[in-house]
């Protein structure tokens, strides 16, 4: 058992996917969170780049993952993340999976996110303090 997931009453580490849907090609905000994440104790996988929904969907069912967050800066946020939620829910992962959602997000289109299920947006600038925090506070327990 991890450090963190003893300090946090947790019987194992929070398994993470970072992930880079889309066509987006900047990944250097995503390799950051992988490794605050990382150096938080949780578990973390990345996707890399170019990942298509199905491909993020797959990656979270066959790793059993606590959270999912994707990494977005090309605006395809409102296309792509329902996809993901789509093919999350058609494998009945999206009850017992956090979903955040980082990156370039308009206010405008924050509302309809959170409406599908986006458990929280982080934009530029977010301490990271505030989304480790975040996710252990958010997580789901498996035990």
């Amino acid at each position: 058992m991890s450090a963190d997931a003893e300090q946090h009453g947790r019987s194992r580490p929070i398994r993470c996917l970072i992930a880079k849907v889309g066509l987006d090609g900047h990944d250097r905000g995503a390799h950051v969170i992988a490794r605050a994440f990382r150096d938080a104790g949780f578990e973390v996988v990345y996707s890399g780049l170019h990942r298509a929904p199905e491909e993020i969907v797959q990656a979270a069912v066959q790793e059993d993952v606590d959270v999912l967050g994707i990494s977005i800066l090309s605006g395809a946020h409102n296309s792509l993340v329902p996809e993901v939620v789509d093919g999350l829910e058609n494998h009945g992962a999206f009850s017992d999976t956090l979903l955040i959602v980082g990156g370039i997000i308009p206010e405008e289109d924050r509302p309809e996110l959170r409406e599908l299920g986006v458990a929280a947006i982080f934009g530029p600038g977010t301490p990271m303090e505030e989304t480790i925090e975040f996710v252990r506070e958010n997580a789901p327990r498996r035990e």
